[in-house]
């Protein structure tokens, strides 16, 4: 039996990692990497280090929301026909829930609503113990390619 998944067509974590976290971009800046793919889910992690911290020490809200994005943004991507739409965010929040001094944390994106105009994701970040550092809510919309001219 197969278990049926929310992405179109097979995606790999080999894939995301050389293909859409490339040089040049902040989430290869931070150090982000796509670390699991399930059939309804995408796990990525990013480095607690001089990147991602802020001045007393700890992880950067910011940081936080950028790895939560990047998650959320690639799963979403790969729930549409990539030849036929794109997606775009529209909205991010997170609530911080406790410190990260060192080590990896890991954030998991996992879609609320998988709309044809729309997405809703569920990100959870979670320390290397396995602890919830912070949660976000991110909306993309989900947009038509323009056709190519003839």
């Amino acid at each position: 039996m197969t278990q049926s998944s929310v992405f179109f067509g097979p995606v790999t974590v080999e894939e995301i990692n050389t293909t859409q976290i490339i040089d040049g971009q902040m989430a290869r800046h931070l150090g982000i990497e796509m670390t699991e793919i399930g059939p309804d889910f995408m796990t990525a992690k990013m480095p607690v280090d001089h990147r991602t911290i802020q001045r007393i020490g700890i992880l950067h809200g910011g940081a936080s929301l950028a790895l939560a994005e990047t998650v959320g943004s690639i799963a979403a991507s790969y729930c549409v026909d990539r030849n036929s739409f794109y997606i775009v965010g529209q909205e991010i929040n997170a609530n911080h829930i406790r410190p990260v001094r060192s080590g990896f944390v890991y954030a998991t994106a996992t879609p609320l609503h998988l709309g044809k105009s729309s997405q809703v994701w569920d990100i959870r970040v979670k320390n290397e113990e396995g602890k919830l550092t912070c949660v976000s809510r991110f909306t993309v919309a989900v947009l038509k390619k323009a056709p190519l001219p003839q």
